[in-house]
């Protein structure tokens, strides 16, 4: 049944070219992610461990995106998409999860939710027009390059924040959390990674600035979002575009501070050692701040090919509030169109990516604790979990994209007395 309802939605038929200036637009897409891991090296486990057998998870998300033009520069969008499918372990014993389509709540029984619903609004500032094509979330006409874009309503943050044109979207690149997005980034959002906010975006000459103010979980890693922003998150960014021997490059430095009710691995520790039982970070949360940074940059190389790099760091001594469990990362990698092959449309990407915790964490997660996605019950030798992660990405036909995707993952959770771990992965995505 899983694969009829794949099948159909990867055959939906393809639309006319949408016409200048659309007035209302729909679009689809359909991703089917299929993971799977031999069994490893796992001479113990926990709550939130890695499942040491063979074992193989998919995931299957099809989104419906409906806009329309409400005047001159104004555009509301709903999102609606149909989910099922769990992550691999339901999610879990990864810091850099594998799968970046699968959220947090995993259902074998397909389930509806309202993902984004959201209204924009483009003030034209001068320059030369700019031709804007149609896509989801993005009505087809045109702007002047200077402009100031505002948007309110429920959206990702990563709509707006830490874009990148080689890795950011697991339907058509990468795969791995933290090399899509910057992993110690705890973006604002529910479980399935969507906030109530508003963002500004003013972008002129070759430079654009961001500011974003958005709502965060009413619990770490929450499924429902505080309202009335009593806790929040600010996010702060400045992309510089340039060009280097003629090939076009980015660099973004994203600023980020989230207010809310975080615990400090500190003081979990202090506590455990205290009563003697196991770390844990709901009963030591009071309201703190915990802020980062993140600078990612891009460099096209020719036609075909370009690199990216990123580099992340938070608080090391809070809880990871709302992403995953991740003080610090290092991620860098490349992209090949496959022109030089005779196959345009097809790409392949290498990516290479460490991340850490502070001391704090490393002793929080010795006595116990559990995270967001990681918890194996001790952590006696702490080492970083380092990830490479290569893909294969095929256009069958128009609008339809199968890929293969590998992935090591060395000290799964940070502990160096499981795995290394390999992942293989099977990815069909549609789309109109």
């Amino acid at each position: 049944m899983r694969a009829g309802i794949v099948l159909l939605c990867l055959l939906l038929p393809l639309p006319a070219q949408a016409a200048e200036d659309e007035t209302f637009a729909i679009h689809g897409q359909a991703t089917f992610i299929d993971q799977y891991h031999p069994a490893f090296r796992s001479p113990y486990r926990g709550t939130n461990s890695l499942d040491p057998g063979s074992r193989g998870d998919e995931t299957l998300n099809v989104t419906a995106y409906t806009g329309a033009r409400l005047w001159d520069g104004g555009e509301a969008w709903a999102d609606l998409e149909m989910d099922q499918g769990f992550g691999l372990s339901d999610t879990l014993g990864v810091a850099a999860f594998t799968n970046g389509e699968g959220s947090k709540v995993g259902k074998a029984v397909p389930y509806l939710r309202l993902h984004r619903l959201f209204f924009r609004q483009t003030f034209d500032l001068g320059g030369e027009a700019e031709t804007i094509e149609g896509a989801a979330n993005q009505l087809a006409g045109s702007r002047s390059h200077d402009n100031l874009v505002l948007t309110l309503g429920k959206f990702s943050p990563t709509d707006i924040f830490d874009n990148n044109s080689y890795a950011h979207d697991p339907m058509h690149d990468f795969l791995n959390w933290a090399v899509i997005d910057a992993g110690p980034w705890d973006y604002a959002a529910d479980a399935w990674g969507y906030s109530y906010g508003g963002a500004a975006e003013w972008n002129f000459s070759d430079w654009s600035l961001r500011g974003g103010l958005f709502n965060l979980s009413r619990l770490p890693n929450g499924t429902e979002l505080t309202r009335g922003f009593g806790q929040y998150q600010i996010d702060l960014e400045a992309e510089r575009r340039f060009s280097i021997a003629g090939r076009d490059g980015k660099i973004r430095l994203l600023a980020f501070a989230s207010r809310g009710r975080l615990a400090n691995y500190n003081d979990a520790v202090a506590l455990a050692l205290a009563t003697g039982r196991p770390a844990d970070a709901s009963l030591v949360r009071r309201g703190s701040w915990k802020s980062g940074l993140s600078l990612n940059g891009e460099q096209a190389v020719s036609d075909d090919w370009g690199i990216f790099a990123r580099a992340t760091l938070d608080d090391p001594s809070k809880e990871g509030d709302e992403f995953t469990d991740m003080a610090n990362s290092i991620a860098a990698g490349i992209s090949l169109k496959g022109a030089a092959w005779n196959r345009k449309d097809d790409t392949v990407g290498l990516a290479l990516e460490t991340g850490g915790i502070s001391r704090a964490g490393q002793r929080f997660f010795a006595l116990g604790g559990l995270g967001i996605l990681i918890g194996d019950g001790r952590l006696d030798h702490y080492s970083r979990e380092d990830v490479i992660e290569t893909y294969y990405s095929t256009a069958l036909w128009k609008g339809i994209q199968a890929s293969l995707d590998y992935q090591f993952i060395a000290h799964p959770a940070y502990n160096a007395d499981r795995g290394p771990v390999s992942v293989f992965g099977v990815r069909l995505h549609g789309e109109f």
